[in-house]
C-alpha cells in the first residue's frame, strides 16, 4: 500500500465541509503543489471544478459523494482511504476546446470536460449551420440549441437531450439537437473524437446565442469551433469494480 500524500477540496455544502474536516483529521492536508493525489468531495458539479483546477498541474483525482448528483464520485467512507486510492482503477479523459467568436469580434477560448452547447438566448428559435471537418453537413438546424458531448459527459445533459450514451474507451463524440424544430428528425450524429466541429449562427443580430463549456457561459456568439485537446489528460480514480466505463455500460440498462 502506498504513502500518498493528499490534498482534500470540498464544495460549500455542510456534508462536504464536515467530511473534508474528518479527512484531514486523520490522513492530513498536503499543500496541492506537493500532493499526488487530489480528494474531491462533494458532486458532480464540484468534480468538474476540481478536474478544471488539473489542467496545471494534472493530479490525479479521486471523488467522494457529498452532494446531489454524484455520477463521477465514489461512495463517501472515511476508512481505508490509502487502501481504495491505492487500488483504484484509472479513466483517463480528454477535454474538448472551443474557441468562440462573439458578435462584437471578441475571440474567447474555454475548456469543457463533458461537453459544449450553444442555447438560444432570446424568444426566438436559434438558426445554425453546422460544419465537420471543413464540410457542410447541415445548411440550417431551427432549435432551441445544439451540443457536443464527450464519453464522460454523455451521460449528463446529452443524455437529457435524448443524445446516445458514449463507453469511455469508445473514441467518439455526440453531437445533439437541443429540441430541434426543422429538420424535425434529425437526431444527431456520432462523429470520431477528431473531428473539428463548427457551429455558425446564421442570424446572430436577432436570433442570439449563448456558447456553455461545461458551466463557463459566452454570450451573443457568431461562430463556435470545437476540437478535442488531446494534450491535457486528465485522471480519475474509481473503486475497483465501479469504473467510469462500467458505470456508463450500467446507465444504457437502466430503466
Amino acid at each position: 500500500m502506498s504513502a500518498y500524500r493528499y490534498h482534500f477540496t470540498a464544495s460549500p455544502r455542510p456534508d462536504a465541509q464536515r467530511a473534508k474536516q474528518n479527512l484531514v483529521g486523520r490522513y492530513g492536508q498536503t499543500e496541492v503543489e506537493n500532493a499526488d493525489v487530489v480528494i474531491a468531495l462533494g458532486g458532480d458539479g464540484w468534480m468538474l471544478e476540481t478536474l478544471r483546477d488539473r489542467f496545471s498541474d494534472r493530479l490525479p483525482v479521486y471523488g467522494m459523494h457529498r452532494g446531489t448528483i454524484g455520477f463521477l464520485m465514489n461512495e463517501y467512507s472515511p476508512d481505508d482511504l490509502p487502501k481504495r486510492v491505492d487500488e483504484a482503477e484509472r479513466a483517463i479523459i480528454y477535454p474538448l476546446e472551443m474557441t468562440a467568436i462573439r458578435t462584437d469580434g471578441e475571440q474567447v477560448k474555454r475548456l469543457a470536460i463533458n461537453e459544449i452547447s450553444l442555447i438560444r438566448q432570446s424568444a426566438q428559435t436559434a438558426k445554425l449551420r453546422i460544419v465537420v471537418d471543413g464540410k457542410e453537413r447541415l445548411d440550417q438546424l431551427a432549435c432551441d440549441g445544439v451540443l457536443l458531448s464527450t464519453p464522460a459527459g454523455s451521460t449528463a445533459y446529452n443524455l437529457s437531450a435524448h443524445g446516445p450514451i458514449l463507453p469511455i474507451g469508445s473514441n467518439l463524440l455526440a453531437l445533439t439537437p437541443i429540441s430541434p424544430f426543422r429538420p424535425r428528425r434529425w437526431r444527431g450524429a456520432l462523429l470520431k473524437h477528431d473531428a473539428v466541429v463548427r457551429f455558425e449562427n446564421l442570424d446572430s443580430e436577432r436570433r442570439k446565442v449563448a456558447a456553455s463549456a461545461d458551466t463557463q457561459e459566452v454570450s451573443d456568439v457568431k461562430t463556435v469551433e470545437i476540437r478535442e485537446n488531446r494534450q491535457m489528460p486528465l485522471t480519475l480514480l474509481f473503486d475497483e469494480g465501479r469504473a467510469l466505463d462500467e458505470r456508463i455500460l450500467q446507465e444504457q440498462f437502466a430503466y
